[in-house]
Formats: structure tokens, C-alpha cells, sequence
């Protein structure tokens, strides 16, 4: 655990410019893997996240339930003919 605690230390960052964008410096042990991140900020505190790609149960809970006049209705085979017998 020793490891763990010495690698969630707090350290100093460099910031700088990167055109008219500010920056920072990430200390090789902090690395994020991939191409891109989240950012936000709570309060005074910056947070940068990894950007993880959405499994479909995610997906499928974040949508909205349909509006009414799109949903099936409960009888859906009310409006089929009726069954009849084919012969082959």
C-alpha cells in the first residue's frame, strides 16, 4: 500500500501556454491512457477524468422514455387479420 499512497501524493505541475490556450505539465506517473479526456471544475478545483467509452446499459438508462404518440399501443395485434390455415 505504500506504493499506492506515494503515487496519490499531491505534486506541483507546470502551466504554461499552448497558443491561446493555458496548459499543464503531467507528471509521468498521473498519465492518462488514450487521446483525450474529461475536464470540469467543482469550485476552485480543476478535475480531469479519463474518457471512458459508454457500454449500452449506460446508453440505454440515460435515454428519455418515448412520448406517447410514439409508443405502441398495449394491443398491438388487435389491427392483423385473422389467422387462417395454409396448406402446402
Amino acid at each position: 500500500m505504500a506504493g499506492t499512497a506515494a503515487h496519490n501524493a499531491p505534486r506541483e505541475a507546470k502551466l504554461f501556454r499552448n497558443n491561446r490556450n493555458q496548459a499543464v505539465r503531467i507528471p509521468v506517473e498521473f498519465e492518462f491512457s488514450g487521446e483525450r479526456v474529461l475536464i470540469h471544475k467543482e469550485g476552485d478545483r480543476l478535475i480531469i477524468e479519463p474518457l471512458r467509452k459508454r457500454g449500452l446499459i449506460e446508453i440505454l438508462r440515460g435515454l428519455s422514455p418515448l412520448p406517447p404518440e410514439d409508443q405502441l399501443p398495449d394491443d398491438l395485434d388487435a389491427a392483423l387479420l385473422p389467422l387462417r390455415d395454409v396448406e402446402l
